[in-house]
């Protein structure tokens, strides 16, 4: 029996959080719209657990990518597969990761992914070489360290 999952993360800012790995990964942030119209609809939620950040409902304290080509349910706008979900907590991130994640390059273009992920809102910390190999480590919008192969 295999498992489905998803990767949570804290955040303080959700939103902005999803909008960046988004653009990062070449995701898509998860449109929950038509779900959450259902429900405010029905009296199910308030308006108060909402926000429009692109134009569309989404929830207040979550929001989440999904890989563009892994299936999602269309009712919901849920992805099915890969995915990050980012969820508002009320501390700041105060050490380092025990989880993180590896992005992969193209082959002789880690310098431009860097650079490209810098010009998001990344920001580096410090270049490891060692000899199994050598990275960048980077730090999120919100401190959240993640390598670069």
């Amino acid at each position: 029996m295999t498992l489905h999952w998803k990767l949570v993360i804290d955040a303080g800012d959700p939103h902005a959080q999803a909008d960046f790995w988004a653009e990062a990964l070449g995701y898509l942030v998860e449109d929950n719209s038509a779900l959450i119209e259902e429900l405010l609809g029905v009296g199910a939620v308030t308006e108060a657990a909402t926000v429009e950040p692109h134009g569309h409902r989404a929830w207040r304290d979550l929001a989440a990518v999904r890989h563009p080509d892994d299936p999602y349910e269309e009712k919901s706008g849920t992805g099915l597969g890969r995915r990050l979900l980012f969820q508002r907590v009320p501390e700041p991130k105060t050490v380092k990761n025990r989880l993180h994640l590896d992005v992969h390059s193209a082959p002789g273009q880690r310098e431009t992914e860097v650079e490209r992920l810098v010009g998001l809102g990344a920001s580096v910390l410090r270049s490891v070489d060692e000899p199994g190999g050598s990275w960048q480590v980077l730090l999120d919008p919100e401190g959240n360290e993640f390598c670069v192969h």
